[in-house]
């Protein structure tokens, strides 16, 4: 018969009825949120647009479309205004004091180009859905064991065949649109698809890469639209300056075909005949000199 105190530890040791044995600690093994997931009022905003994404893809990406397009061109704008600024009723200081500070806000909007932005805005929405179809089959296709390898092909493709293909849809749209003859469109498009080319090959694989190595797909659009947010200004920047050369030019045309000949610059058969003249005379000059020396 165990002795009392051992009995007492024994009874001790065994659990009550009804009572809660200890938990026992486990360790930590909820892996930390992403810290685009932990950015608050713009965590719920990109949530919010991934299940718009997931419930109306093509829906969101008109109206998202549209949105960058619109930032884009009011940038542009800002950056290379199609009229200039402080200037108002052919007065240059106008604006810089008294009435025209009054009517700052009315010049800014007389000043904006709506036509301009309502080209950008119906390219953008027709291309909205095509490239949403290009970059979900590039998400899907091009998938291989290694991951290097399937997003440098990706890049690859993307950079050699999306990118020259919509810089020439973007650029013909914007001179087809404003006016301009298929023969002119053609032209505009040479003048810029080979700059917008070579700058974009220093920007957009990084961008695509970083996409494909770390965005998850229903955020991609959203990543792109910032950075295209940028890039669209440089385009239309780029476009808006074509544009201004392409006036200025017809301009010079216009005026050279007006003027009279006495004033209109001379070809180049027309001043080497007008140096001729000069030359035949002193020729003859020369020659009566020589005739007079021989006869005294």
């Amino acid at each position: 018969m165990p002795s009392a105190p051992y009995a007492r530890q024994q009874g001790s040791n065994q659990a009550r009825p009804g009572a809660k044995a200890d938990p026992i600690p486990l360790p930590n093994i909820v892996a930390p949120l992403p810290f685009w997931q932990r950015l608050g009022p713009l965590t719920r905003a990109g949530q919010a647009y991934a299940r718009a994404q997931r419930a109306r893809p093509w829906a969101t990406q008109v109206a998202s479309t549209l949105f960058i397009y619109l930032c884009a061109d009011f940038g542009a704008q800002q950056m290379s205004p199609s009229k200039p600024r402080n200037k108002v009723d052919g007065n240059p200081n106008a604006g810089a004091n008294g009435a025209g500070d009054d009517n700052g806000a009315t010049e800014e909007v007389a000043r904006h180009d709506w036509a301009r932005t309502a080209r950008s805005l119906a390219i953008g929405g027709t291309a909205a859905i095509p490239g949403y179809i290009w970059f979900t089959f590039l998400s899907r296709s091009f998938n291989y064991s290694s991951r290097v390898l399937s997003i440098g092909v990706k890049v690859a493709v993307n950079q050699l065949t999306f990118t020259p293909l919509f810089n020439v849809y973007f650029f013909g749209s914007q001179a087809l649109l404003s006016g301009d003859t298929p023969a002119e469109a053609w032209r505009r498009v040479c003048n810029t698809v080979p700059v917008s080319f070579v700058n974009s090959c220093k920007l957009w694989p990084a961008v695509t890469a970083f996409s494909f190595a770390f965005i998850p797909f229903e955020y991609r659009s959203i990543f792109g639209g910032v950075i295209a947010v940028g890039w669209q200004t440089y385009l239309s920047f780029l476009n808006g300056r074509a544009e201004s050369l392409e006036a200025l030019h017809q301009q010079n045309d216009h005026h050279a075909a007006a003027a009279p000949d006495s004033v209109r610059p001379p070809l180049p058969q027309q001043q080497q005949q007008q140096q001729a003249v000069p030359l035949a005379a002193t020729l003859r000059t020369l020659q009566d000199a020589g005739q007079l020396a021989a006869l005294g």
